[in-house]
């Protein structure tokens, strides 16, 4: 017959309750781990039997040799045990799993929820602790989920910006270059024009000096044969000799090169010529404000409306939702004044934007926005929230003068084809504003128009 095998209560120190580590045996015959009963005598006073109570006669009992192969036997057995059936085992006691501590929140064992450290804890069983945890984990993932997206979200625009940034870069650089290159090409053909002309009046002057020398050296001709003449005709009388008369020679007067005219001022004569071919645009675009459906002309002073939306970065700066774009500089002092040309669009408006205004969703109700459009063949003046105001316009507009006066607080449309005031909006601002565009068709471009470019020359006299 086979023998019993023993359990875990039979290899059980009754002190520790845990299995028996080095055991040893007192006369009475009972067995206990030699730690716990020598901290059990420490704290008797005595040297007494746990269970019994029976004194032993022995300071140091005997180990007990075959109890602790046994112990060892056994916890290599449920090891195993536990490693082929994958299961997780208390690292104190090594015995299943099965409550779980609600004031520790981790896991434990039978054995622990007797102990001394888990005596007075709540407890639940292990499975339905862990359906409670998983839907506690369930309900905190969510959030968790969504900013998982948003984070991924926020990484696709860093990617795209990242991307258009090398592209704003090559397009930029490029328009440099060309724009340099229209400024090279003035400055030769200036410097070409100017030595031309200095060549010219080199050949003119030449060709002067030319026949002067030769009408000088017919001039010495006739003089030698003068003289010989006159030699001869010394040995006359007197009074023929005295008859006799002689010219000097003509003077060059303005035969050298006008060096003054060709290097006087030259740097300011050329920057003063290119004035011709340089405009200057009171009002410039800021792209990266545009939205995805508009798109700007190479000079930042036009934009336009398209069918199709651009593949942008969504920056914060960006206009989502309507076809807004704003000016690349704003204004916080001072007075401002730009032509914006409206042309034959049935829809647009024109004025100035906050900078702490959002850029995303609909801003139209919200405060920080003041602006003239024409919608529906009706022009008005917005200033939200208040409600807009009808404005009488005698003629369709081509072109609208926004005047701003910071510090004043106003802000003045006009149409300046007939210099004819439309309307002026007041506020008292209290930071930088910013020229507003938006469109609502695609007829023609909104336009910024530019101005003469001139240059002031200060003169200065001693006193």
């Amino acid at each position: 017959m086979a023998s019993k095998p023993f359990s875990e209560e039979d290899l059980s120190c009754p002190v520790c309750c845990d299995i028996f580590k080095d055991p040893v045996v007192l006369s009475c015959s009972h067995s206990f781990c030699k730690v716990c009963l020598q901290q059990y005598w420490g704290t008797k006073g005595s040297r007494e039997c746990p269970v019994c109570r029976r004194r032993s006669s022995k300071e140091h009992p005997c180990l007990n040799l075959h109890l602790r192969n046994l112990c060892e036997t056994f916890l290599q057995e449920r090891s195993q045990r536990a490693s082929a059936g994958s299961e997780v085992l208390c690292s104190l006691h090594s015995e299943k799993l099965k409550l779980f501590c609600l004031d520790d929140k981790q896991p434990v064992c039978l054995v622990c929820r007797d102990s001394k450290t888990h005596k007075t804890h709540n407890f639940s069983p292990i499975d339905e602790a862990a359906l409670d945890i998983k839907e506690e984990l369930k309900i905190k993932l969510e959030p968790l989920r969504n900013t998982f997206k948003t984070f991924k979200k926020v990484k696709l625009i860093c990617d795209q910006t990242s991307a258009h940034i090398k592209t704003q870069t090559q397009h930029t650089e490029k328009q440099i270059k060309e724009e340099f290159e229209k400024l090279h090409q003035f400055l030769q053909d200036e410097e070409a024009a100017r030595i031309a002309a200095l060549r010219e009046e080199e050949e003119q002057k030449s060709q002067m000096m030319k026949e002067k020398i030769e009408k000088m050296s017919r001039e010495i001709s006739s003089l030698s044969d003068t003289i010989r003449v006159i030699e001869k005709e010394m040995g006359a009388d007197d009074i023929t000799f005295l008859q006799c008369t002689l010219q000097d020679p003509e003077r060059v007067s303005g035969a050298l090169i006008n060096v003054a005219k060709h290097l006087g001022n030259l740097k300011f004569r050329v920057w003063e010529k290119m004035q011709e071919i340089v405009q200057y645009t009171p009002v410039t675009l800021d792209p990266n404000t545009a939205h995805p459906g508009l798109i700007l002309s190479e000079d930042l002073t036009s934009v336009r409306d398209s069918d199709e939306r651009q593949q942008l970065p969504d920056n914060p700066e960006r206009f989502d939702l309507s076809a807004d774009i704003l000016g690349s500089e704003g204004f916080n002092s001072g007075t401002h004044c730009w032509d914006v040309e409206v042309g034959e669009n049935t829809r647009w408006n024109v004025g100035v934007m906050t900078e702490s205004l959002q850029r995303k969703g609909d801003f139209y109700s919200m405060s920080g926005l003041w602006f003239v459009y024409y919608k529906d063949g009706e022009y008005r003046a917005g200033s939200p929230p208040q409600p807009s105001t009808l404005l009488t316009v005698k003629q369709k507009l081509q072109r609208i003068r926004v005047q701003l006066d910071w510090d004043r607080g106003e802000l003045s449309f006009t149409d300046p084809d007939n210099n004819t005031h439309l309307h002026t909006l007041t506020h008292t601002f209290t930071e930088r504003v910013f020229p507003y565009l938006s469109m609502g068709c695609n007829l023609s471009p909104l336009r910024m128009l530019p101005v003469r470019a001139s240059v002031k020359v200060e003169l200065h006299s001693k006193r």
